[in-house]
């Protein structure tokens, strides 16, 4: 009897010891853009949630997370400085709006309508990630730890009036995100500087007549209600950036924090291409259907056949220019963009032009 009731004194004295074993660490992740925009919110929904699930299988640490979304801590225009400078601990890096730091993450920019496949896009970026030096380089310099990729759905043009073909949009101006304003180099419409959180009052105000943008970012944006038109191209998908830590928390985080968070980001990655797919038509769809009301009503507008390869062959040639740019600055352009689409090519994408050729 006596040695059962010391079993079980000293089981009661191990159980406060053992719920109190949990570390609960303390991070701030944030975004420029709202959760209504897919992959902000599924920094939340799916690395977030990802990474708490895997931590929770052990039970040696928790992470307390402080959300900061929808430009409360900062706006597009900052989003690698805010979390090189810990601003955050963990941000989307929106790599459109860094040409100058991030030269190597703009290919795809400089490439427009070479795949139409975000899963094989990120993909093929992620591998380069793990493989190319000097593209890894380029993130870790800003004392950055990628820990996720993000991709564009396809590009359209939203417009107040309809569009009967690539010709229209001369001496237009449309609102584009940073490098995307060089898609319209060369079809006489002028690029107006901007993000998914401008381009409605861009619009709304006459700043400019439409967007060069994509369904998923304009859904719940509802750019549709100031541009109803919706003139379909089917542009392309693009890299748009990175789910990333600053370095020098990721230092101080331990191991097992360390791996669930990798493999969170590779989760969010696959889960968020795919997404891409899932959600283009149905939002395009949902566009129409919400707007059907309103005075025009939403309309898809269908370009004629022909009229994608019109506008790619009115283009100068983006790629070249970017990737001599980049050489002469003394990285390597060249070498990456022959990489870059030589691995979309062996993925089966048929680029509608050869850019590194």
């Amino acid at each position: 009897m006596k040695l059962f009731l010391g079993m079980m004194t000293a089981g009661m004295m191990l159980m406060p010891n053992a719920a109190s074993a949990q570390e609960t660490i303390n991070l701030t992740v944030a975004a420029s853009h709202p959760t209504v925009v897919p992959w902000v919110g599924m920094i939340k929904t799916h690395f977030m949630a990802r990474t708490d699930e895997i931590l929770a299988e052990k039970g040696d640490y928790k992470i307390e997370w402080n959300e900061a979304f929808g430009g409360t801590l900062y706006k597009a225009n900052a989003t690698l400085s805010s979390v090189e400078e810990g601003i955050t601990d963990v941000g989307w890096v929106f790599s459109f709006l860094e040409a100058a730091k991030l030269p190597l993450s703009q290919v795809s920019t400089n490439t427009p309508f070479a795949t139409a496949n975000p899963p094989v896009l990120l993909e093929v970026m992620e591998k380069l990630l793990e493989t190319n030096e000097a593209f890894r380089t380029e993130w870790e310099g800003h004392n950055l730890k990628v820990l996720g990729l993000t991709a564009t759905d396809l590009y359209d043009i939203y417009t107040k009036k309809p569009l009967t073909g690539i010709a229209d949009i001369n001496g237009m101006k449309l609102s584009a995100p940073g490098v995307l304003g060089s898609w319209l180099r060369g079809t006489g419409a002028n690029a107006v500087d901007g993000a998914l959180t401008t381009f409605y009052t861009d619009v709304q105000t006459g700043v400019s007549d439409g967007a060069l943008t994509l369904a998923l970012g304009a859904m719940p944006i509802k750019l549709y209600e100031v541009a109803p038109y919706i003139n379909r191209f089917d542009v392309g998908a693009a890299f748009s950036g990175a789910v990333a830590i600053n370095n020098d928390t990721w230092e101080t985080l331990p191991e097992e924090v360390q791996a669930a968070m990798i493999e969170a980001g590779k989760y969010y990655t696959k889960s968020h291409g795919q997404d891409m797919v899932d959600r283009h038509e149905l939002m395009l769809n949902l566009m129409v259907k919400n707007g059907a009301e309103q005075s025009p009503p939403v309309t898809i507008v269908k370009m004629p056949a022909g009229e994608r390869q019109a506008w790619v062959d009115m283009l100068p040639d983006l790629a070249g220019e970017w990737a001599a740019s980049v050489d002469a600055q003394g990285g390597q352009g060249t070498a990456f963009l022959a990489e870059y689409m030589n691995a979309l090519r062996a993925a089966g994408e048929v680029p509608a032009r050869d850019w590194d050729k």
